[in-house]
């Protein structure tokens, strides 16, 4: 059994929000709705008391975390909050009643009631991509080859992101998004200790965070 997730290498993030825009496109997310929002964390001193320009900030992007131990599938009455043998959290709309019960206990808010369809959504994971050997949409998009996809099993160097590292200036657009590159052979190095995750509350996130010499907010 796979366990589906993302890695993101926030050392590389831009703040570009080119996945949020690439994410809304692909799945037809609805104005002033988000399956991923980009958070920026900062401005802080480099060192205590230091000011500008001895500071930083980096940015955060947090969608569904497809947990190990999902609380919006023990809540959901119906079952249309399952969690699926490839690790990931999807929502069968023919069973939701859009009773918003999955996004009251979601941690994270990365749930919201589609007005229309009256049913609740999220990130899927591009489960529609992903089944046909491609990368999720956000991941795909990456210009900063920040995020990388994956099996948690085969552990993170092996996760894989859009583009070969060797490409000529040249190389087409379809030949990145069909051609990858793996976390191992861009990141730079990285300890456990530099590996977080959003805050755990029993439910198990399964996306990570590789954050190098900064501070980790996102437990704020």
């Amino acid at each position: 059994m796979a366990r589906y997730a993302i890695v993101t290498d926030l050392n590389r993030c831009v703040g570009c929000l080119g996945c949020s825009v690439a994410c809304k496109v692909a799945n037809n997310v609805p104005i002033g709705s988000f399956w991923n929002k980009v958070l920026r964390i900062g401005p802080y001193g480099i060192h205590e008391g230091s000011v500008f320009p001895d500071v930083y900030t980096y940015f955060l992007p947090v969608s569904c975390q497809h947990c190990e131990d999902p609380e919006c599938v023990k809540v959901c009455p119906t079952g249309a909050s399952q969690k699926m043998p490839d690790g990931t959290v999807q929502i069968d709309k023919s069973k939701c009643i859009g009773c918003q019960f999955c996004a009251m206990s979601c941690p994270y808010g990365v749930r919201y009631l589609n007005e229309e369809e009256r049913v609740v959504e999220k990130c899927t994971l591009c489960e529609q991509k992903v089944a046909q050997g491609e990368l999720p949409q956000c991941v795909a998009q990456c210009g900063a080859r920040a995020r990388f996809f994956g099996d948690l099993d085969e552990g993170l160097e092996s996760f894989k992101g859009a583009g070969k590292i060797d490409h000529s200036a040249d190389a087409s657009y379809e030949a990145v998004l069909s051609e990858f590159c793996t976390l191992g052979e861009i990141a730079k190095p990285f300890s456990e200790e530099d590996v977080h995750h959003l805050p755990d509350v029993g439910n198990g996130p399964s996306f990570s965070y590789i954050l190098r010499n900064r501070d980790w907010k996102g437990d704020e």
